[in-house]
Formats: C-alpha cells, structure tokens, sequence
C-alpha cells in the first residue's frame, strides 16, 4: 500500500517530508484552499510523485500546472465530468496519472463511479463535508463494502495515527486499496506539517506493511 501525503505549501517543509519518502505528495492548486501553494516547489527524489490537486478548473490551468511543476499526477477534486476527465487525458502525457475523487457518506452510489474507469487511473474517496477536501473526519469505511469496480483507489479523509488500526483491519479486505491519503491530521497549521509526527505514522506504517 502507497502513502500519500497532501497539502504541501512551504518549501523548507516540503523537503523536510520528502526526506520521509511518501509515494506521493500533493499540491493543492485550487485558489479557495487554506493550504494554496502558489509558490516554488523544490526538487524531490524522482521517486515521489508530485499530484496536483484542482477544484472544477480549466483543463487550460491543469495542463499549466502540470507544466510548470513538473506534476506526475493530476487529482480531480470537483464535479468534473466523465467527458472532462475524457478529453484531459488526451491531452496529457501518457505517462501522468488522473485521480478522480469522491466524496462518501453512507448514501454514496457507487454507480456512479462506473462511467469514470476507463478515464482515470485511480478513483480517491474522502469525507463528505463543507469543503472539497481536508475536512478532518473520516467516513465510515464499511460503506466500501459496496465498492463494486476493479480500479484500484486511494483511502483519505481525517487519516491519522488512531486510524492505523483500522487501515490494518481493512487492508485485509479484497479491496483494490492502493494508497493512503493523509492530510490535516498531521498538521500544525493549514500547509504545514509535523515532520515528526509523519515521521512515526510512517515509521509504523511501513513495519505493518499493508
């Protein structure tokens, strides 16, 4: 299972936990979010994947982004549509993975997700709440019982480190889980994150290899 870390803002940071190696950061580039990165992304070891995050923007803004960072994945956090995700992927680089997210709650309808498999790599679910992402709750994870597709997906939402349990128990599932998406659990303000803290919750998540 792959770990992701999310809402990376400041540059002395974002070296500080790309020293912990996740698989992916990411970088939230929707102008509305607390944790906006507008500024300069260092360099990372090639092995992390650099997603950007968007919210219901321009294919013209995303294809910008990605050029500019130097982006290995696009996550798409809106209510982009399947015809969207469709012709953005035509657009991109093969090589550049297009996450597209869901927000879940316990009347989730997992059709709807069935048009997006042949448009995206991966499919993410997080909380639903007042904001697209980094709301700080998790959902209830039984609802995943119901996950009726093969694409392998991303877990987010209000992960911390009282979650590692329950990552265990569900990682012993025939869920496609293919990553770990962490975020304001481990933050000391919007942006900016406990290496520390990180630095444990990887620490026990690499010893209990899921």
């Amino acid at each position: 299972m792959k770990l992701k870390i999310c809402g990376m803002k400041y540059p002395e940071n974002i070296l500080e936990v790309g020293a912990l190696l996740p698989d992916y950061m990411g970088f939230i580039f929707w102008e509305k979010s607390a944790r906006y990165c507008n500024g300069n992304v260092p360099e990372l070891i090639k092995t992390i994947k650099k997603v950007g995050v968007f919210v219901n923007q321009s294919q013209e803004e995303i294809l910008e982004k990605v050029e500019k960072y130097n982006l290995q994945a696009v996550q798409l956090h809106g209510e982009e549509s399947v015809e969207f995700c469709s012709a953005l992927k035509e657009k991109l680089p093969k090589k550049i993975e297009i996450i597209k997210v869901f927000s879940a709650d316990e009347n989730f309808d997992f059709e709807i997700i069935k048009p997006f498999e042949n448009v995206c790599d991966y499919f993410l679910f997080d909380t639903k709440g007042k904001l697209p992402g980094g709301n700080g709750t998790t959902f209830d994870w039984s609802i995943l019982k119901k996950y009726n597709s093969k694409k392998p997906f991303f877990l987010s939402g209000g992960i911390g480190m009282n979650e590692l349990k329950a990552i265990e128990e569900i990682s012993k599932t025939k869920l496609p889980i293919y990553a770990v998406d962490v975020n304001s659990k481990f933050e000391i303000e919007p942006g900016l994150k406990n290496k520390n803290l990180l630095s444990n919750f990887k620490r026990k998540f690499d010893v209990a290899n899921f």
